[in-house]
């Protein structure tokens, strides 16, 4: 089998973002596109010859083919073995656990995460070093300098390969083993969490719903909530992955989830739902006739880590990202473990994970996790929130006001104003950035700044320092708002604002969300003069 040297040229702007490189499906279908940036990621490591290297996507268009073409180009660059997911499926965090079960050197995870998929929607690509997580920002910059210099690209002769089921063959001299996506995955959440108290639960008539959205949690949530945990059939919806997800949005929050949100919320209501999003490594939470933030989901499982077998030895820490609201804050303190505050992207706990500083993290963004991988991880969570329910014997909604009159409650809300044109959404950002020195000390509607900055954080473990990662303005009664710009996204910027204020008395606890936070509200649109710089009246995407 032949090895080729291809010529090329470079693209521009093939910078990886927050979670890899994202771009319409068309632009990936350009001549060399894919084959450049593969060939940029081998050309910016050292010491994989004869390594093994974990392959796997989400599944939606184009995933396969794209899989076959790492496969070819990765046997030519000289590993020795590759770990590919049956069909070229695997979750993100099924990929991290893959990684570190087999000790591979790395692996290529294809995924847009929440993006839409087909034709004419969103595809990705990230590399995860070997601890099973996502690449930090010294490694994403070699691919980016490699992918500004490439002239060659080496790649094996095309060949039939059938990834449809599990065996084993060889490209060129490389080993290729075909596996099972779910099994690696599913026996480490057997190992976390108390699968027999779960199935009493279910047993007892306990109702669940969760919908995987067409996207890759389907044959997860399939294998492990109804055939290993009994849950009625139908309990999985949605739950053959699709190239398009079915022409939806893999996003699961209130917009984009919102049939399961119309059963949740309506007269049939069931005792908990849950959804997951193109590449499973989200979560969104429902009770009956309620909805757990994602930020309150955290604290509530840092506070009630112990009762899963996986955490009965208690915590070392959590973490969060700073835009993230400071619920969990509460519970580490009183827990009287370290919090610490990154900023947005997986990425940045690795470090915390690896050196055991923490167990537990989490993003506003629907993302929980913990040091069972390297990724956030959806289904995860879900079997978290089972295994307290199981336990505590409680509905989600007594847990969360227990919860709040315990530790106090964070009002905590996203405005995300998506698509808007890129150049605006940075002037906004600078305009903002301008006024940082001038605002503590001036009265905004009827609130008092304390506080301004734009976020830079220090890593504690290895002193890397990351700047700019979002505008924080804080007030003086302890309430704040955040405004930083997504990297997800493919097409124009997505401009986020969160807003945030706490109350510890349980009287005030029933409030609307929404009303609670209107004078925030706004605020941010006034100072940071949002609808004449977007041009948009309101969000697209209230969270």
């Amino acid at each position: 089998m032949a090895i080729q040297t291809i010529q090329t040229r470079p693209f521009p702007e093939q910078k990886p973002g927050t979670s890899g490189l994202r771009k319409k499906v068309t632009v990936f279908q350009a001549p060399h596109y894919l084959e450049n940036f593969v060939q940029s990621i081998f050309d910016s490591l050292e010491g994989f010859a004869g390594q093994t290297l974990v392959v796997g996507g989400d599944g939606r268009y184009g995933n396969l083919e794209a899989t076959k073409v790492i496969l070819r180009m990765a046997a030519a660059n000289g590993f020795g073995r590759v770990l590919v997911g049956r069909d070229g499926l695997l979750s993100t965090p099924a990929a991290s656990c893959v990684i570190r079960k087999h000790a591979a050197f790395g692996g290529i995870v294809l995924s847009a995460s929440h993006n839409p998929g087909g034709p004419d929607g969103d595809f990705g690509i990230k590399y995860n070093i070997g601890n099973g997580g996502p690449a930090p920002e010294r490694i994403t910059d070699a691919i980016f300098e490699c992918s500004k210099n490439i002239r060659e690209y080496r790649i094996v002769d095309e060949v039939e390969m059938a990834l449809d089921r599990e065996h084993e063959f060889t490209l060129d001299s490389m080993a290729v083993h075909v596996i099972d996506p779910v099994a690696d995955y599913a026996g480490l959440m057997a190992e976390l969490f108390d699968f027999r108290a779960i199935s009493y639960l279910f047993q007892s008539g306990f109702r669940m719903r969760f919908d995987a959205m067409h996207a890759i949690t389907g044959p997860y949530a399939t294998e492990i909530l109804q055939n290993r945990l009994g849950a009625p059939r139908g309990t999985v919806i949605n739950g053959v992955p699709l190239a398009d997800f079915g022409g939806g949005h893999p996003d699961p929050n209130l917009t984009y989830a919102k049939e399961l949100v119309a059963e949740m919320f309506g007269e049939q209501a069931l005792d908990f739902a849950a959804a997951s999003d193109g590449d499973g490594d989200r979560n969104m939470i429902l009770g009956h006739r309620f909805f757990v933030t994602p930020s309150d989901s955290l604290a509530l499982l840092t506070a009630n880590a112990t009762l899963a077998p996986g955490y009965a030895d208690g915590l070392a820490g959590v973490a969060r990202s700073m835009p993230t609201s400071a619920a969990v804050d509460r519970v580490a303190e009183a827990l009287d473990i370290d919090c610490f505050e990154t900023p947005t992207g997986w990425k940045f706990f690795g470090n915390l994970m690896d050196a055991g500083k923490v167990t537990l993290c989490g993003e506003e963004s629907f993302g929980t996790g913990s040091s069972h991988v390297r990724e956030k991880d959806g289904l995860w969570a879900v079997l978290f929130w089972l295994n307290i329910l199981a336990v505590r014997q409680q509905p989600v909604e007594a847990l969360m006001r227990e919860h709040w009159a315990k530790y106090g409650r964070n009002y905590y809300s996203r405005h995300d104003y998506e698509g808007v044109d890129a150049v605006s959404a940075e002037t906004l950002m600078t305009g903002l950035r301008e006024e940082l020195k001038t605002l503590p000390g001036r009265q905004l509607g009827q609130l008092t700044v304390a506080t301004a900055d734009d976020f830079s954080y220090t890593d504690p473990v290895d002193g890397s320092v990351s700047r700019g990662q979002g505008i924080r303005i804080g007030f003086s009664e302890g309430s704040r708002i955040v405004f930083r710009l997504s990297g997800t996204g493919t097409e124009g910027a997505t401009l986020r604002v969160y807003l945030e204020r706490f109350e510890a008395d349980p009287a005030h606890h029933d409030q609307d969300t929404q009303q609670a936070l209107a004078d925030l509200i706004a605020i941010a649109v006034d100072v940071a003069d949002i609808q004449r710089l977007t041009g948009r009246e309101l969000p697209t995407v209230i969270i």
